[in-house]
């Protein structure tokens, strides 16, 4: 989740469970804490500039459930021991604001699509209930009007009215994107198996800013297919569309580290094309159909096989100069696309 949300939530946590009189200063320690697991990108770059290692290691050791109790056990007692303020003054309220600023963060993170290794140092695919976008208005603006009344309100009995105000609104925001989310799954599922398609890998996301408008992709045995579900403007059956994979050259390289380190991280959701001898992955995950955010070159052309390379990042269509513009225009598309229903469009029925 973005910066913003989790430095909100660190904050309302914290405020909301010390004593009244500590209020500003536990939105400030909230604030600080929920903001240090996303610090790894620092020390992961002091170690490598594999793009592929930084994407993938990047949410693992730092937003581990067994590592941050840990971590933030050992900052209260090095305050509650040291610092002779605060914490001590109320250890057990300080042990629970300092802790649950740290472990909400990687709890939110799992909300979205990116994935976060919630079990590390064990090694499961990386969690990823993919309900929220990675930046949502509407999850974040209850948070962080909480956390501004608390500030200006100080000890005032308004101040946790509105801490905990926001706290129930964000969550509930949460809980209403699992509900959108089964409900998409439910018509995906429905189409999917219209189209022999009912037991493929799939997964569900929302476009960006919103959780009523969602993304559903299916892997098939050539490719994969891609539909979207606006729960306002979509009441008939849901489309999808075809998209070719170079599944024999993702097969014949998949023993390649970091063909199989992507392949974990992601699920299995990339696609594989050859450029330029080059074999490229792309996360279906992350982007819209055909340009998405995280494309790897992993593997060049060695024969009738691929032999491993350097990782090298490739940057989508829009993020290339003089294409800034697509953006914004994907983005209105998205808009529009909440409010309204497509006209008749081929579907993917007889994709394999």
């Amino acid at each position: 989740m973005d910066s913003l949300s989790q430095i909100v939530l660190g904050g309302a946590i914290a405020a909301a469970i010390t004593p009244a009189a500590h209020r500003r200063a536990a939105l400030l320690a909230g604030a600080a804490l929920a903001t240090l697991p996303d610090l790894d990108g620092a020390l992961i770059w002091a170690f490598t500039d594999n793009p592929v290692s930084l994407m993938t290691i990047h949410r693992s050791f730092s937003h581990s459930l067994f590592v941050l109790p840990l971590l933030g056990t050992l900052i209260w007692w090095l305050f509650r021991r040291y610092g002779k303020g605060r914490v001590a003054a109320a250890p057990a309220r300080w042990w629970w604001a300092i802790v649950l600023a740290l472990v909400t963060h990687p709890l939110l993170d799992a909300f979205t699509v990116y994935g976060t290794q919630l079990w590390w140092p064990l090694a499961p695919p990386p969690t990823m209930w993919s309900s929220v976008f990675i930046i949502d208005p509407l999850y974040t603006v209850w948070l962080l009007l909480g956390c501004t009344v608390a500030w200006f309100a100080r000890a005032r009995p308004l101040a946790q009215r509105a801490l905990v105000l926001g706290l129930v609104l964000s969550t509930g925001y949460l809980g209403w994107s699992l509900l959108a989310k089964a409900q998409v799954d439910r018509a995906a599922h429905q189409a999917l198996a219209r189209m022999g398609l009912a037991d493929a890998p799939r997964f569900s996301v929302p476009m960006p800013f919103n959780t009523v408008l969602w993304r559903v992709v299916a892997m098939t045995p050539q490719g994969y297919v891609v539909g979207d579900r606006s729960l306002w403007a979509d009441h008939g059956p849901m489309q999808f569309s075809g998209h070719p994979s170079n599944v024999q050259a993702l097969r014949q390289a998949a023993d390649l580290p970091a063909v199989a380190r992507l392949a974990w991280f992601n699920h299995g959701f990339m696609r594989a094309q050859v450029q330029d001898g080059e074999l490229v992955l792309s996360d279906l995950r992350m982007g819209l159909e055909p340009d998405y955010n995280f494309n790897f070159a992993v593997a060049a052309a060695d024969g009738d096989g691929w032999r491993g390379i350097a990782p090298r990042q490739v940057l989508p269509a829009y993020r290339q100069a003089g294409n800034r513009g697509v953006l914004r225009q994907r983005l209105g598309q998205v808009w529009q696309r909440i409010w309204q229903a497509p006209q008749d469009r081929p579907t993917a029925a007889g994709v394999q």
